[in-house]
């Protein structure tokens, strides 16, 4: 987690990968100045700060805690711009009714887009404070000093900041100049994150805990499989069941509702049963899915090209990996508390985007915005489009069946697993020919991929699930695709490496047979396992070290060095081979080729019996600009490196052509606590570089590392992942 570090010009010339160029701004055309970060969309103070009569703060931020430490972060941020101290900075984040608009929390842009919007605002904020001061005591603004609060002339004599009682009812300019990171004095420690205490303590942390006076409990009835109809239920036997409030039903929309949860759940139990469905298409073979995948029509786009000269008696190489639908296996199930009273709708929710997720409601439930108001709740498991936005929704049908008391909705298992929006499966093909030099002379690359983002707020159609299936249903948005260089399914698709020539072709595939939106890193994880793979297999055929055939197709010196890092910590010696049942790889990205830079080493123990793979010990090395938080930095590359290990080892969508067949933890096994790698994780923290976001950075370098390990270990390459014990005996016979 980093945050803003550099001055204005900085700002103005390095923030041209993360906003909207400057031709196509339909502001800048009415004579307005692009701002930076989320300053641009929400240009006033007062959105972000308040200063209140004792001298202490409120920040506003649209972005969400997920478990990231991003409010404490944020908090960080804005205290230090404010001389405060951290104590005396209360945070309010998303929610429709108080914080800037800011979208979704997603894309590892917090500290990049509100943590230079708040260093902005708060040192325009102390600005304006000490001017104030300067005319109160008669001192030059140049000669006061502002802490804890007050501001102190050379003689003693103080203001307080509630005193001054400054108008920030005005548009930012971005004009103030932020503290020099010499000057830092709270970004960059390590601060304990506020979310903590109450998630250890057993303290009502998450939406699934919480109780409103008179509330209800709610469970969701859904079909079959994708697209079907509801024909007919016995709701009377339902409603006659002990405790039932209610059973509502909207078309193939069904809900019930009790006073107590484990009447919900039974009743849930006896509609699901008596329910008759009229079925929706079938899903694909599962045996043909990448031929499948390959053979839809897809809208192509050629990127990343260079045209050197064609490489002559060069030797080509050529391989195809594949991924699975993955699901987010969240350990909570989605929840949401909703309360419809006096003709407006509160929801509680763990989304992503509080403010999308509003423009959703209002369609779905043709209510004006203005009467809805969506507050950020922190989940049981959150990150990446899961149900959350969905359980929303389904909360909100149900609550304004029974106005004046809230609802409480929670998914069940089989819910979550056979409803929420997965990852994407994906085919990658890298061809490429290697030069009389032992170097990359022409690189080739393919990705096919269905959309990595279907969530609201979309501008054509409604994407939450509940809508597709009311009695008026609305239709779901199209697919989209993020352009270059952030990308979605072409994600990291583009080396960082410096090859003379190179095409990569993105084949967006837009029919989607299993719903699919956004799981954490969207196409990157997919890109660099197959990237960096092939770069193990080119290296090998070079008779090269693999980090020093990396090495020698890289000029930039950032990245360089968190290879040449993550090398030495993990002892790497050139040229070493594994054992037969142990080995080291190595996995380098530049998240997006626009965020943080990571290089992983993993170590892997084959069982060559059983098949199981282990991964014991991982050490990473991560540049991310200036560092706001270095613990939580930490925990951020540490927390991908474990995910990345489940799903690279386990992780895999089940189904056949009747629907979908993982909803339990039996069907869809995660990594557990005692089979989770020790990490080693080294920062190099640049003070004087702006931010980069981290908290997607590792899931590639660390898939790449643990199949490159693989190879190194049994000598034995594995193109597709889940390396789950089927797959790995397959490889070793």
């Amino acid at each position: 987690m980093n945050a803003p570090a550099f001055n204005r010009r900085e700002f103005t010339a390095g923030l041209g990968a993360i906003v909207v160029a400057f031709s196509l701004d339909p502001k800048l055309a009415r004579g307005q100045e692009r701002l930076p970060g989320s300053l641009q969309d929400n240009r006033r103070l007062d959105g972000w700060i308040r200063v209140n009569a004792d001298g202490s703060a409120t920040v506003f931020t649209g972005k969400v805690e997920l478990g990231q430490g991003i409010v404490t972060a944020l908090a960080q941020i804005a205290a230090e711009e404010l001389d405060l101290p951290l104590s005396r900075i209360k945070m309010i984040s998303g929610d429709t009714g108080q914080t800037p608009n800011e979208g979704q929390t997603a894309g590892s842009q917090s500290i990049e887009n509100s943590g230079t919007a708040l260093r902005m605002a708060a040192a325009e904020v102390r600005t304006i404070l000490i001017d104030l001061a300067a005319k109160r005591l008669g001192v030059a603004a140049d000669q006061l000093t502002a802490a804890d609060g007050s501001i102190a002339a050379p003689d003693g004599r103080k203001v307080g900041y509630g005193d001054l009682n400054p108008d920030l009812d005005r548009e930012a300019s971005a004009k103030a100049s932020p503290k020099p990171p010499a000057a830092h004095k709270i970004v960059g420690k390590s601060i304990p994150r506020f979310d903590i205490p109450g998630k250890v303590s057993g303290g009502a942390a998450f939406v699934q805990d919480m109780r409103l006076p008179g509330m209800l409990h709610g469970r969701v009835i859904r079909p079959p499989r994708y697209g079907s109809k509801l024909n007919g239920v016995d709701e009377a036997a339902a409603k006659a069941m002990p405790g039932i409030v209610a059973v509502v039903r909207d078309g193939s929309f069904l809900g019930v509702v009790a006073e107590r949860e484990e009447q919900a759940i039974n009743a849930r139990a006896a509609l699901l049963k008596s329910a008759k469905w009229t079925l929706g298409p079938e899903l694909p073979d599962p045996a043909r899915l990448f031929d499948v995948i390959r053979s839809l029509p897809s809208k192509d786009a050629t990127i990343g090209v260079k045209e050197g000269a064609a490489p002559a008696n060069a030797r080509t190489f050529e391989a195809v990996y594949t991924k699975p639908y993955m699901s987010h296996a969240s350990i909570g199930p989605s929840c949401a508390v909703a309360e419809f009273k006096d003709g407006k709708m509160t929801v509680w929710t763990h989304s992503q985007g509080v403010f999308p997720l509003r423009a959703e409601l209002a369609k779905a439930l043709k209510m004006p915005a203005a009467a809805l108001r969506c507050a950020h709740v922190e989940g049981s498991g959150c990150y990446g489009h899961n149900g959350a936005d969905d359980v929303a929704v389904d909360a909100a049908l149900l609550a304004r069946a029974l106005p004046g008391r809230p609802v409480r909705l929670q998914w069940m298992r089989d819910d979550e697993f056979g409803w929420e929006p997965f990852g994407p499966a994906m085919v990658m093909r890298a061809k490429a020919a290697l030069g009389g030099d032992g170097k990359i002379a022409d690189w080739d690359y393919e990705v096919w991929s269905n959309t990595h983002s279907t969530r609201p707020q979309s501008t054509d159609g409604t994407n939450v699930l509940a809508a597709w299936y009311l009695a008026e249903p609305q239709k779901m948005g199209p697919p989209t695709s993020p352009p270059q260089p952030a990308g979605g399914g072409d994600r990291n698709a583009i080396p960082l490496y410096d090859f003379p020539r190179q095409r990569v072709i993105h084949h967006f595939v837009q029919d989607m047979p299993i719903r699919v939106s956004a799981l954490r890193t969207l196409g990157a994880y997919a890109n660099v396992f197959a990237l960096e793979s092939f770069m193990d297999e080119l290296a090998a055929a070079a008779g090269a070290d693999p980090v020093a055939f990396r090495l020698a197709h890289l000029n930039d010196p950032r990245a360089r060095a968190v290879i040449e890092a993550a090398a030495k910590k993990a002892g790497w010696t050139a040229g070493e081979k594994g054992d037969g049942t142990r080995g080291r790889g190595i996995g380098f990205a530049k998240y997006k080729n626009l965020a943080c830079y990571v290089a992983v080493v993993a170590e892997v123990e084959v069982d060559r019996g059983s098949g199981m793979v282990r991964v014991p010990h991982a050490v990473a090395a991560v540049d991310a600009g200036l560092i706001i938080n270095p613990d939580g930095l930490t925990n951020q590359i540490e927390g991908g490196i474990v995910q990345s290990v489940s799903w690279t080892l386990k992780e895999q969508v089940r189904f056949d052509q009747s629907g979908i067949l993982t909803r339990d933890w039996a069907s869809y096994p995660i990594l557990t606590m005692p089979e989770a790698p020790r990490v080693e994780v080294e920062l190099i923290n640049r003070p004087n570089e702006r931010p980069l976001g981290a908290g997607e950075g590792s899931q590639g370098p660390a898939v790449a590392a643990v199949a490159n390990a693989f190879a190194n270990a049994t000598g034995k390459r594995i193109r597709d992942v889940p390396l789950n014990p089927a797959r790995v005996k397959a490889a070793l016979m």
